[in-house]
């Protein structure tokens, strides 16, 4: 059996790179996908598929639409979703994604500093499992596949 799991999360860490190898060394039948990792990519693709923009709220809202129908689609196509907050950046996106998992009935690990238990206690409530590190969510994805 092999799962697909949505990573959701900021992009400007190598957390994803970091659960995937690990993942893969363990030889782990998953299949990863996430948001466009590409933070350039994601914030010009309103302007590349729908030309030039009149200022930066319509670039950003354009790419917002075609990001949002990218992680809508990859995440309902997903069987688990791994949400990391981070230390270091702002957790908006983080925040949407996790709860997107949610609405959508979708098993969620969240990953969170101890440091943020009390801003995330209603959203860690209803996560299936919530961890502190990747290697902790990368313990749990493992188990899941344990036979005995």
């Amino acid at each position: 059996m092999e799962i697909t799991v949505y990573l959701a999360g900021e992009i400007h860490s190598n957390w994803r790179n970091e659960l995937k190898e690990k993942a893969k060394s363990l030889q782990l039948p998953v299949h990863f996908t996430g948001p466009m990792e590409n933070h350039d990519r994601s914030d010009m693709i309103g302007e590349e598929i729908l030309g030039k923009q009149p200022d930066a709220i319509f670039r950003d809202e354009a790419a917002s639409s075609i990001n949002n129908l990218r992680t809508q689609l990859l995440m309902q196509k997903s069987d688990l979703v791994i949400a990391l907050f981070g230390e270091k950046y702002k957790q908006w996106n983080t925040a949407m994604d996790a709860s997107a998992a949610v609405a959508l009935g979708k098993p969620l690990i969240l990953i969170r500093p101890n440091e943020l238990h009390h801003p995330l206690k209603e959203l860690s409530s209803k996560a299936n499992v919530t961890v502190e590190t990747v290697n902790q969510a990368l313990k749990v994805l493992s188990y899941i596949f344990e036979t005995e």
